[in-house]
């Protein structure tokens, strides 16, 4: 698994990923910025404040924007990877699993609504988490339990996706919870790191992959890859 995880971030940086790797950059803090602009005017039309706290925010806004950020990171990877996971997925089993019959795409459709339905899940459990801020250790268990869990699951199916059926991906994911469960903690912890966070999707993409090639092997012929019976 470690391994793994290496030679994902590790590919990041060369030349085919490149230009994946910037557009899904720009894309999240473009996103980003859009969605702590609205959260910011929510908390300033319905939520009146006294003077003090006011003075406060205005004094501690940069902090709060990189704490902000830090908890809204992953519900904003889960739009980006819905958008261009097919396109670092292909490149990922084009050049570690040549031999392999290569995945397919998700409809658009289908790949937008998935990301869209995940996106709202995400952010409630991290802004449950911002507010647990006051609590000392409750809100670090609250976003990297809640966000390897649902960071591990949507990568993981949506990699096994691209081969399996929707019922098969996720029985092949609940035959291996915990493995992918360490494998969401790993991605909620680079997720959790400014600047490296807006890499994300990219990472968790081809981490994924090659956790789906491997525990897809050891689950032999009873998971056939959808593309092998075209």
């Amino acid at each position: 698994m470690l391994a793994a995880a290496g030679q994902a971030f590790e590919e990041l940086f060369t030349p085919p990923f490149r230009a994946v790797l910037w557009k899904c950059v720009g894309f999240t803090i473009g996103l980003l910025a859009l969605l702590i602009v609205a959260l910011q005017w929510s908390f300033a039309y319905f939520v009146v404040w006294p003077d003090w706290v006011e003075t406060a925010i205005q004094w501690l806004g940069g902090l709060a924007l990189v704490v902000g950020s830090i908890f809204l990171i992953p519900p904003v990877t889960s739009v980006v990877a819905g958008l261009y996971l097919d396109d670092i997925a292909a490149l990922v089993e084009r050049k570690n699993f040549p031999s392999d019959l290569p995945g397919r795409e998700l409809p658009t459709v289908q790949a937008v609504w998935l990301a869209a339905k995940f996106f709202f899940v995400v952010l409630v459990v991290n802004l449950i988490a911002l507010f647990l801020l006051l609590i000392p250790g409750v809100n670090l268990i609250a976003f990297y339990v809640g966000n390897g869990y649902l960071l591990g699951r949507e990568y993981f199916e949506l990699a096994a996706m691209r081969h399996l059926s929707a019922a098969e991906a996720k029985r092949l994911r609940k035959a291996n919870r915990v493995t992918v469960l360490l494998c969401g903690l790993l991605i909620a912890g680079l997720a959790s790191v400014p600047i490296l966070n807006l890499v994300t999707p990219l990472f968790a993409t081809g981490f994924m992959v090659r956790m789906y090639k491997r525990l897809a092997a050891k689950a032999g012929a009873g998971l056939v890859p959808r593309a092998a019976s075209v």
